[in-house]
């Protein structure tokens, strides 16, 4: 997994967030899990969650080789209240 890296989309409580995924073994990967830690900070710079959310692997992902992509990661919109944003700051591969 390379670093995340952060774009703004058009809801608060929504983020465009392209990760570079590698395939660094000899085999094909046919399914797996990535997971994304989006963070809701307050107006004054609190961390006050963090939440996780789940996507499917861009799969099948041939061994190696690697893929960037962009995902739209959403919280529920209750969760952001106004003067308040998401940052996604970690992302995580599980392989199947």
């Amino acid at each position: 997994m390379g670093d995340t890296v952060r774009a703004p989309a058009a809801d608060r409580w929504c983020e465009q967030v392209t990760v570079r995924i590698a395939n660094t073994g000899g085999t094909a990967v046919r399914s797996g899990t990535l997971t994304f830690e989006t963070h809701v900070i307050g107006a004054l710079g609190i961390d006050w969650a963090t939440v996780r959310t789940s996507r499917p692997l861009p799969a099948p992902l041939p061994g190696g080789t690697a893929r960037t992509q962009t995902y739209t990661v959403c919280l529920d919109a209750w969760r952001v209240p106004l003067g308040m944003h998401v940052e996604t700051r970690r992302a995580t591969a599980a392989w199947s």
